[in-house]
């Protein structure tokens, strides 16, 4: 048998990269087929001797081969049947002898090559140059298909002869001693080491991240095959320029622009219904705008009338919670958002986790390939709502759509936020009833009929002691109690500059010093619910002031702190506060959409807020036994306090009369 190399004994065939010889002529075609026949049948241990005599193929011709198809690919693989290409080129060419020619293209092949080796500085500066992004690539058609060209060389190369002289290369050297000094061998260098990955290659041509990669996870997301199951989150901010109407005390409407605001929304991956969304109005939105996007998910939706004229549903739109009744409170079991930091806090994933009880998906940034559902929403809204309406913002500078829908500066044209909130509403209701492509034309809400009434999936409800304490989701805060017995000041806690208290605590001098687990709703602000240390309710916790009056939220109120230390609004702590601060940011809202964005926020918070103050669950009663630290008699000293006390008597006044005798 004759001697075979130890180093190609082991060679594992079913691995190699494959070769396509259909489309060879006849010769290159029957030629490719011996190699490989020859290549197999000595992988398979047969002698060279029956090879040879089997193919054709010369021993000395099969160990060449043998070596091409084991060196390293440009695609990190070895080159395996690839390498029998005919005239394939497997390794780069390498020169010996130095440049003595003065033409450009002759005899200078291999020059750059050996100059980068014979000076590594050289080489190293030049992906110095590559990596600060000194040159870029430019994309342009052509006939042939897509031509890439470097932009910027002509400033690199200048630089390039300038470390040439630095190293002491003189104008006998190359490349110094060409016509054109290399540039065109340092054009197709560049150009290789910018194609030589696509991360280099995107960010030379100006790309800001990446995306497409193919998933190579081993866990991967499951497959959404019933609803509730898998649902996607996401911000949206609208492509529209807004408007917000004052009136002044005399009744003359003022306008002024606001910033653009965001639309979050939560919508499930079975059915393709939007199961609640959120506008927030902010440049951007926090954790406390996903906690109350997740709480309109699972509240029920109410019914709405439309203000503008035509704005009518038809009979097969709406939301799923109003079709069906009983999908009010349902809990989804996996939940995909991005990276932002409001998904990503805290207390948003709190919320999620132990309150919902899902399982939170945050996937790779920049890739929203990962939630496609939620992107296609968005694109509908953008396609069927904001590029119909004036004030367009276009996708980009320059959108030609942008410059149709230009209002030229007349507000008149502009949408109101209001007239916003409806679009918004009558959109997604109209999605609901509009027959969807990726359900082969059946509607969002025929489709979550037919899974939950017609085959009856499973369903998760939230349990009716969390229905009613929904405002666990957000965190908790700890407010110790305050009072002065010496002064006789009663028991409350200070909450983000205002004193909360309320009946039962305010009599209840033994719980002044111990510490309050307290729940806000951060759309109303004008009362909060207590807890005691050991989870025992203590009731509603009621503003005091001008605070227990008027609605506001927790944006509002820091906006009016703020405003207060800063000193800016002289007023702001007497009488209404919420008033002298609407009237500080009109008057500001003319050279800023970012004060008409406050103004516009509290006056749809003044406009929407309910009568009745809602921490968020039902009311309890002012006086209940909360635990045993709150004994009956203290309770019921708000009761017999009035006739206990000793009666009134009127103090003389300090001030005179103004009377002179």
């Amino acid at each position: 048998m004759s001697r075979r190399k130890p180093e190609l004994e082991t060679l594992d065939l079913a691995t190699w990269p494959t070769l396509d010889w259909t489309g060879m002529d006849v010769e290159k075609r029957d030629r490719t087929r011996k190699l490989i026949d020859g290549i197999e049948r000595y992988g398979n241990g047969e002698p060279l001797r029956s090879i040879e005599k089997a193919t054709g193929v010369n021993r000395r011709q099969l160990y060449r081969l043998l070596e091409r198809a084991r060196a390293l690919h440009w695609d990190g693989r070895i080159y395996g049947f690839r390498a029998l290409v005919a005239h394939a080129r497997v390794t780069g060419y390498t020169r010996m002898l130095p440049v003595v020619s003065r033409s450009e293209g002759r005899g200078t092949v291999g020059a750059l090559s050996l100059l980068f080796e014979r000076y590594p500085k050289l080489a190293a500066w030049l992906v110095l140059q590559i990596r600060q992004r000194r040159v870029r690539l430019v994309q342009t058609p052509c006939n042939d298909g897509i031509r890439v060209s470097v932009r910027g060389l002509r400033a690199l190369h200048e630089r390039f002869l300038q470390e040439c002289r630095t190293l002491g290369l003189t104008v006998t050297d190359y490349p110094f001693n060409t016509a054109n000094r290399a540039i065109r061998s340092l054009s197709s260098r560049v150009k290789a080491e910018l194609l030589r990955g696509f991360g280099t290659a995107a960010a030379a041509a100006g790309a800001s991240h990446l995306k497409g990669l193919p998933r190579s996870d081993d866990a991967p997301a499951p497959a959404s095959t019933r609803p509730y199951q898998i649902v996607e989150f996401d911000g949206h901010r609208l492509d529209i320029r807004l408007k917000v109407a004052v009136r002044d005390p005399l009744g003359f409407e003022h306008e002024f622009e606001i910033e653009r605001v965001w639309l979050l929304v939560i919508i499930d991956v079975c059915t393709r219904v939007v199961l609640g969304y959120h506008v927030a109005l902010s440049r951007e939105y926090g954790r406390y705008d996903v906690i109350k996007t997740i709480e309109n998910a699972l509240q029920p939706r109410p019914l709405r009338k439309f203000t503008i004229p035509g704005l009518v549903c038809r009979p097969q739109d709406g939301f799923a919670s109003q079709r069906m009744p009983e999908l009010a409170y349902v809990s989804w079991e996996f939940i995909r958002l991005d990276n932002a930091k409001a998904n990503l806090a805290a207390e948003t994933l709190e919320a999620l986790c132990e309150f919902v009880g899902c399982v939170v998906s945050a996937g790779p940034r920049h890739s929203p390939d990962e939630r496609p559902y939620i992107e296609r929403f968005f694109g509908t809204i953008a396609t069927k709502l904001s590029s119909r309406l004036p004030g367009y913002t276009g996708s980009n500078p320059r959108d030609l759509r942008r410059a149709l829908t230009d209002p030229k500066g007349n507000l008149r044209l502009f949408v109101s936020l209001d007239e916003l909130d409806e679009l918004i509403e009558f959109a997604i209701a109209s999605y609901h009833g509009t027959a969807h492509g990726g359900l082969n034309g059946v509607t969002p809400l025929e489709a979550m009929e037919f899974f939950a009434r017609g085959r009856g999936e499973m369903l998760t409800w939230l349990p009716q002691v969390r229905r009613r304490m929904l405002c666990l989701m957000q965190s908790a805060r700890h407010c110790r109690v305050r009072g002065y017995l010496a002064l006789g000041v009663r028991p409350h806690i200070n909450l983000l500059g205002v004193r909360y208290t309320n009946a039962v605590l305010a009599c209840s001098a033994q719980l002044i010093g111990q510490s309050l687990r307290v729940y806000i709703n951060s759309d109303d602000l004008r009362c909060v619910r207590a807890f005691l240390a050991d989870g025992s309710e203590l009731g509603v916790l009621e503003a005091q002031g001008a605070w227990r009056v008027v609605p506001h939220n927790l944006t509002l109120r820091n906006e009016i702190m703020r405003l207060k230390g800063r000193r800016q609004s002289a007023d702001a702590s007497a009488g209404n506060p919420i008033e002298a601060y609407v009237q500080t940011k009109v008057a500001e809202a003319k050279k800023s959409r970012r004060a008409a964005s406050d103004v516009a926020r509290t006056l749809r918070l003044l406009a929407t807020a309910p009568t009745v103050r809602t921490p968020t669950g039902p009311l309890q009663p002012e006086i209940s036994t909360v635990s045993s630290s709150v004994t009956t008699p203290e309770a019921v000293e708000t009761v017999a306090d009035t006739s206990l006390a000793p009666p009134i008597r009127p103090r003389k006044l300090a001030i005179g009369t103004g009377h002179v005798f």
